[in-house]
Order: C-alpha cells, then sequence, then structure tokens
C-alpha cells in the first residue's frame, strides 16, 4: 500500500483558516473547537503564513509584553512550505524532512489552497516507514 500514493489522496481538504488580522484568542478558540495544532493564514488568494499551537506557546504567551489583542499576524510564521495536490507521497514526505515541518498545505495547479497533509496522514494512509524516515529527518538536529 502507498506506492505511488497521490498527495490528494492522503490530504484532508477540510482546512480552517484565517486571516492575518485574526486575534490570537480566536486562533486558539477554534483550534480547540475543531481538536487540531494548526491553521492555515490566507488572504483573498493565497497561503501567507501557517500558524500552530507551538506558535501561540513560543511566541505570544511566552513575551512578557502579551497584548490580549494581538493578531496572528504578530506571531505567523511566514514561509510556508506547500506541496501540489498531484505531487507523489514520497515527494510531500521528502519535503517535510528537508524543511523540517510535519504539516503542509496542499496547493493545485493554480497555487489555490486544496487541503493540508500530515506526517500522520502519511503514516496512517501511505506508508509508515516513509512516515519514520521523514520523521527522522524533521527531529535531526542541523
Amino acid at each position: 500500500m502507498g506506492c505511488g500514493m497521490k498527495v490528494n489522496e492522503l490530504m484532508s481538504t477540510h482546512v480552517i483558516s484565517v486571516s492575518q488580522d485574526t486575534r490570537i484568542h480566536d486562533v486558539a478558540r477554534l483550534m480547540a473547537e475543531h481538536d487540531i495544532g494548526v491553521l492555515l493564514v490566507y488572504d483573498e488568494k493565497h497561503v501567507v503564513g501557517i500558524v500552530t499551537d507551538r506558535d501561540i506557546v513560543t511566541r505570544f504567551v511566552s513575551r512578557d509584553d502579551v497584548a490580549i489583542n494581538c493578531a496572528v499576524r504578530d506571531i505567523l510564521t511566514a514561509d510556508v512550505v506547500c506541496c501540489h495536490d498531484r505531487q507523489d507521497m514520497r515527494k510531500a514526505a521528502e519535503i517535510m524532512g528537508d524543511h523540517q515541518v510535519r504539516r503542509l498545505p496542499v496547493l493545485d495547479d493554480n497555487d489555490h489552497l486544496v487541503g493540508i497533509v500530515t506526517l500522520g496522514d502519511i503514516a496512517r494512509d501511505g506508508s509508515e516507514h516513509l512516515a519514520g524516515e521523514a520523521l527522522g529527518e524533521i527531529v535531526e538536529e542541523r
């Protein structure tokens, strides 16, 4: 199983996104409501960032000047690594390992957001071996 699988066979198409102006409090509430640890930050047409539960803790809660009305733009990761829906899952795993990320937004041929694929998706529905190799790369100190 998994040999030759495409990203669009593994990805989740239910993606929650927010704007850069969304308050961090609202981001945390959405994460709790949907039991997820990542939201994509989207402008009118493109992914402009990604915010994780870890970002909220390390870039917001840990600050000395925590302001209740801070927006996502204050803590998001702007250099978002993405993959395309027709790519082989092996390529997605390679991208994850190379960039040390566990989640990839998935774009279509027009670079529009169509889903998200995680390391867990690859392990569950694709190849545990491939996911393990990617995880080794992700956690490796560089």
